[in-house]
């Protein structure tokens, strides 16, 4: 619940995650700390899955009571706001000279770098998003794209736009690659099988009368290129970048 006498809105396990709160109000000096709950609880999800992640399975892994973390935390969800913000971490600075790297190429780098955390934690797509960035290290992601998008003529709203639309690039791309991982990891088959045997699949199931758009594709190359592991993220990401650019051309022109 959030405390309405902070004025900031938020839980207060948010608003210690800010550094607002030292540590419960109430109660005898505590053992724990809001960090290292946070930290057990990501080390949780990161062997055994989010499904293993429960205030019960925290505690127990603290060699706490449960109750004990509900002085820091007062509900499950929001530990996973917590343990999501301690996932993704602080994003990458600006690079030198970045004013004369261009906005297409900072944010593709800001996105690479989102994609990359995500990739690596996958357990995090497993967490609901169920309000606007407000804790440090989403709120760090969000002034981080933001600031690549300096001297192109776009209106605050558009740039907020703009990352919210190529942060949902990042999520869905990710989404869709881990749940194909997993899937292969259960199937114990490589990759390479699993794709063989989808398209052996689909040649059974599409003719050319019926379905001759799939057909066209599957005696194409689609399924036999260079089998980059970022091609689809890549081609939308380039796709969404190419749509935007005649609005900075545009706002660059009139300005």
């Amino acid at each position: 619940m959030a405390d309405e006498d902070s004025g900031t809105g938020l839980p207060a396990s948010l608003e210690m995650a800010w550094g607002l709160r030292e540590r419960p109000a109430k109660g005898p000096r505590p053992t724990l700390t809001l960090p290292r709950i946070v930290e057990a609880a990501v080390a949780l999800a990161a062997t055994e899955g989010m499904d293993a992640v429960s205030m019960g399975r925290v505690a127990k892994e603290l060699g706490a009571s449960t109750m004990s973390l509900y002085r820091y935390v007062a509900a499950k969800e929001e530990l996973y706001v917590l343990m999501a913000d301690a996932g993704v971490g602080t994003p990458p600075p600006l690079p030198p000279g970045a004013q004369d790297l261009g906005w297409r190429e900072l944010l593709t780098q800001w996105a690479y770098a989102q994609w990359a955390v995500l990739m690596a934690n996958s357990w995090i797509l497993r967490i609901p998003i169920t309000a606007p960035p407000a804790t440090p290290n989403q709120l760090a992601w969000m002034d981080r794209g933001l600031a690549a998008m300096a001297g192109t003529g776009l209106e605050e709203g558009e740039k907020l736009s703009t990352i919210i639309l190529i942060g949902g690039l990042v999520r869905n791309e990710a989404t869709m690659a881990a749940d194909m991982i997993d899937a292969i990891v259960k199937s114990g088959v490589t990759p390479q099988q699993a794709l063989d045997r989808y398209v052996r699949t689909l040649r059974l199931l599409a003719g050319p009368d019926a379905h001759p758009a799939v057909t066209r594709l599957l005696d194409s190359d689609a399924f036999s290129g260079s089998g980059e592991p970022d091609f689809q993220f890549r081609f939308g990401l380039e796709r969404i970048l190419d749509g935007l650019a005649p609005l900075v051309a545009g706002r660059a022109g009139t300005g």
